[in-house]
Parts: structure tokens; sequence; C-alpha cells
């Protein structure tokens, strides 16, 4: 989403690289620069101006430390004035003492409320809670059924009475229901229109009146820009929101939403939407998206997407056959496994500091290409071949391989050669818990 602002700041702050000082001068021509860079993203221009101040008036007179150039000095002023527009800090979600907890979403139709319910009720399985959801959008076409569906592939309770119900009647008893059956907290589904209208607002304020909701979260399509910050400050004005959620952050929209939303409304992104799987719905943490589009990478998410994704158990045994020399095809093909589970291959790159800057768009895409391939090649073999890489020297099985797994024997012969090339090395890698960059092998 950040790419051309990424872009711009990097040109900006290199030609300060040649200056001895900051002075009036050259923070001048900087931050028109910043200030043309913000607009063209879409962030509302009332932040921009507030922002320039702020950089201008912290920027003015400082000299440059012995170790700093100007352009570091400047980047780290704007670092932390991006940090402060976007919250200052991760915002966490609030329960109450005594459950359940409702949490209601809210947003127009469209915004991707009903998926963002499912995405947020598995971060809240992971984090040990036993959350429901509550089909209380009876006006979409198939609203219900997409909810059902959600909640099976996720093994959620979805409460669901029908269409017949009205909204309200429909909050409060999924809140009773909770209550007895043990669920917190209560995600709401509510129903969206495509623009705002009295009768939508007068529903929403009536079922918050009714199950008082811990959070009122208005979900925001990141892809509409600065409509959405216009949106979700009419909602914030009748429903006092306590924060937000930015879907579709994956996308090539401009990133104004993200950078204006806090500053206009003053109410937290709490998550934000990198992708279509129930997986990829993140922690918002200002600090962390400040430094992403700073092109400086955001190594603590990738870390905790690892700690997340990749299982101990596994990882610990599969530390003991590294040390015995018993890795197999079958081993690495559950590592290909567990770097997929982290999320698409640019994003991951662009969480590694100064990868944001390398145009890798065509090697990334050919990196995704070859470990399917890979992927194909073990689904292809017998589990008697994944276990012993030394009988495919036989060309026959080698050619069943590549007709099966739509490969060319060329291929399978690179993946064992490098496989056993690899084996060899391991032997270095002994670690429980360490991960390990098997892929890179395979470029």
């Amino acid at each position: 989403m950040f790419d051309n602002l990424q872009d711009r700041f990097e040109d900006i702050f290199k030609k300060l690289k040649k200056q001895a000082r900051l002075n009036d001068d050259n923070i001048k021509d900087a931050t028109r620069e910043v200030r043309l860079a913000l607009l063209e993203a879409d962030v509302n221009f009332k932040v921009v101006k507030d922002f320039i101040e702020r950089i201008k008036e912290r920027a003015v007179g400082v000299d440059v430390l012995k170790s700093l150039t100007p352009g570091q000095q400047l980047i780290k002023v704007v670092h932390e004035e991006l940090i402060a527009l976007m919250g200052s800090s991760h915002q966490r979600l609030q329960f109450k003492s005594q459950p359940p907890t409702v949490f209601m979403l809210v947003g127009l139709q469209g915004s991707g409320k009903t998926t963002t319910c499912g995405k947020l009720a598995r971060v809240l399985v992971q984090d040990r809670k036993r959350p429901i959801l509550v089909a209380a959008d009876i006006y979409r076409p198939a609203a219900i059924d997409q909810l059902r569906t959600i909640g099976k592939e996720l093994d959620i309770e979805v409460f669901a009475p029908g269409a017949h119900i009205d909204p309200v009647t429909i909050s409060q008893r999924a809140f009773q229901h909770a209550a007895m059956h043990g669920f917190d907290p209560v995600i709401l589904d509510t129903a969206g229109r495509l623009h705002i209208n009295e009768e939508l607002m007068a529903e929403l304020t009536n079922i918050k009146k009714t199950v008082q909701p811990s959070e009122v979260l208005f979900v925001a399509d990141a892809m509409t820009g600065q409509d959405a910050v216009n949106v979700a400050q009419k909602f914030d004005e009748l429903l006092d929101l306590t924060g937000v959620i930015l879907t579709k952050m994956d996308g090539d929209a401009r990133g104004g939403a993200a950078l204006s939303i806090r500053a206009v409304t003053g109410k937290p992104i709490k998550f934000i939407g990198v992708g279509e799987k129930f997986d990829l719905l993140e922690a918002f943490h200002p600090e962390r998206m400040a430094s992403r589009i700073l092109g400086m990478g955001d190594v603590l998410s990738l870390i905790e997407k690892a700690e997340s994704t990749i299982d101990k158990q596994k990882a610990e045994e599969l530390a003991r056959k590294i040390q015995k020399a018993q890795f197999t095809l079958k081993d690495f093909q559950d590592q290909l496994h567990q770097i997929k589970k982290m999320g698409p291959l640019d994003q991951l790159m662009g969480m590694i500091p100064g990868m944001s800057k390398l145009n890798l768009g065509d090697e990334l895409q050919n990196s995704e290409a070859e470990l399917k391939k890979i992927d194909a090649m073990i689904n292809s073999m017998t589990p008697y071949e994944r276990d012993n890489i030394e009988v495919l020297k036989n060309l026959s099985r080698k050619k069943r391989i590549a007709a099966g797994s739509a490969t060319s024997i060329q291929d399978v012969a690179r993946l064992i050669k490098q496989f056993t090339m690899m084996r060899k090395m391991m032997k270095r890698f002994t670690g429980s818990g360490k991960m390990m960059n098997l892929a890179g092998l395979f470029r």
C-alpha cells in the first residue's frame, strides 16, 4: 500500500545527504516535498498541514549530530511524528470484567465487515477466548449464510436465528445465549448500506443501547481513502466509536486512510486486514507502520508471525533429525508449509529492513512459483521416496514424479541434487526453535 510513499520519502532524504547541516532552506525544501508526498497519498489536507508544522518546529535549529547526516536527522523527526500521527502505541481490545463482552462491528456495505468478524474471532481464539459470531445483518442477501460458512470453516459457533427477527432482538438474544453457554466475546455482524441513512443509524443506535458493547469498531475499506475517513467521522458522531479496523491494506490504495483516520476521529486503529485469508488480520502498531512507510522494515511483526505459525514441537523434532542426519524431503516440505502460513512472500520481505528499497517483484513471483513447483514434486513422490532420497537416482522414478507434478526430469534432478547438498549443510544448524531459510537454497 505504501510503496509510492516509500519511494517519495527515499528520494527526499537522499537529497539531504550531501548537506552538512539542517538549515531553514533545506528544511523548507524537504518539508515541501514531504507535504506533496502526503497529499498525493490522499492524506487529509488539515492533517498534512499540522504534520508539516510540527516537523518544521522540531527540525529548525537542530544541529546535526556528528554520527548523523541531515537526512538521518530529519527522517528521525518524521518517523517520530508519523508514530504520533497514527496513535503512538497499539490499543488493545477492552473486555468487561463480567462476561460476556460485546464487540459491535459497524460500517458501510462492502467494507468487509462479515469477513472481518471471522478474522477477529480467529485472533481471539488464538488468545484463548471463546467467541461467538452473531448474524445481525438481515438485509444483505446471503449475509447470514456467509457468516455461517465462516463459522463452519473456523469452527466457531454462529448465532443466526434468521432474517424474520429484527437485529435488535437478535443482538439481545445472542447476548443472553452467550451468557448461558459461556461464550466471550460476542461479535456482532451488523447491517451496512451503500451510504449512511437515518434508518441504519437508528438501528445501530438501538443495538448499542440494548447490549452496551465494550467496543464499537468501525470497519473501513482502506481503498476508499478519504471517503473512509469522512464516513468514520459520521459514524463516530452518532455511535461514539472505540476503534477502527482497516481492511484491504494489501491493495494498491495510497494509504491516506491509515494516516488520517486517527487524527481526524481521535479513535485508534486497532487492526488492519492485509489479505483475504482469515489469518491475515494484524494488530495495528503505529511505530511498526511508521517504520514500514519509511522503508525501515518491521522485524517485530515478522518475528510474531514466525512464532504464531511455527510449531515448536515440530521444530524440536526437526532439530533432533538434523543432529542425526535424518532430515527428509517430507520434513523439508513441512518447512515450506510453515513459511507459507506466515503469508505472501512480498509482505514478509517488506518487513525486512532495506528490502522495500529493492525491486524484487519478478524475483518474488519466481520464488513463489518455485516453491509451488517443489511442493508439487514432493507430493508426486511415494512416502518411501520422501524418506529415502537415494532411490530417486532411478530414472523411471524421476520420470513418474515429473509427469505427476507437471515438471521436467531436469527439475526433479535439480531438487534431488540441491536437497542432498542442503542436508549435508544442515548438520551445522542444530538449536530447537531456530528458523532456517531453506527456501533460499532453491532459487
